[in-house]
């Protein structure tokens, strides 16, 4: 039998900004590879969580781990927020290509890692264009690029397509979901949207509000080798997503 490794594990952690508690004694365990997605009422504290996960912030009390480390959260795990945050003096590959520069690579070399990633994620073409002539979708596509060369086993993603209008949202989400099924990492994704998380993830964690505990877990019927539609209509999902809503609903109301 195969043993599971826990690639992040968050044991009775709290988070107070004073003596506001924002996270009231969390305990989450995400396997190995695996896609984890955290769904909560609004300022629960779900992008919190997140970066006690990057390392950017400490636990008031209780542990996290990241690849079996508490200190080391930083080495192992990359946050890529909500807002893409291109720094707009850059070209798209330069900004693509940060980590690698932050390495130690030369300039050359940074932007022949980051290369191959254009054609890869649609982007052949505009390798040398600013992020204000990029579209938002390209914005995101982008951000992503540079968080997996940032070559770290966790990925913390914060509300990636949360500014994006609604067509462009559900083509990335595909996107997203093919991107996730190649790439040999953990993943923990923060979402709004139920049906973006049972989509993308193989488990939705759903959070209570604020100070936030976990109440309900539901894993998600969706292989994310099926295209978005298919998927997203099938009676197995509709049945999660009402699951999933009638727990955020709970959760809402404490």
């Amino acid at each position: 039998m195969r043993t599971t490794v826990e690639a992040v594990q968050l044991a009775e952690t709290r988070f107070a900004h004073g003596e506001l508690e924002v996270l009231a004694g969390i305990d989450l365990k995400v396997a190995d590879c695996e896609v984890a997605a955290i769904v909560g009422p609004s300022g629960c504290g779900k992008s919190t969580l997140l970066d006690l996960i990057a390392g950017l912030i400490e636990p008031s009390s209780g542990r996290v781990e990241v690849t079996g480390s508490a200190r080391e959260r930083l080495r192992h795990a990359t946050l890529m927020p909500q807002h893409d945050l291109l720094l707009p003096w850059l070209d798209a590959l330069d900004n693509a290509a940060i980590a690698p520069r932050n390495r130690g690579l030369s300039r050359a070399e940074s932007r022949a890692v980051a290369r191959p990633l254009f054609d890869r994620f649609g982007l052949g073409g505009f390798e040398h264009s600013r992020p204000g002539e990029l579209s938002g979708g390209m914005r995101q596509r982008v951000a992503f690029a540079r968080t997996l060369l940032a070559g770290k086993s966790v990925l913390a993603l914060d509300e990636p397509f949360a500014s994006l209008d609604a067509i462009t949202r559900a083509q990335l989400q595909e996107w997203l979901a093919e991107m996730l099924a190649e790439e040999a990492r953990t993943v923990v994704i923060v979402s709004h949207d139920v049906e973006e998380a049972l989509y993308l993830a193989d488990r939705v964690i759903v959070l209570s509000a604020r100070p936030a505990r976990v109440v309900r877990e539901l894993t998600s019927p969706a292989p994310r080798r099926l295209p978005r539609t298919p998927a997203v209509n099938s009676p197995e999902f509709a049945a999660a997503r009402r699951a999933a809503m009638e727990a955020l609903l709970e959760a809402a109301d404490g």
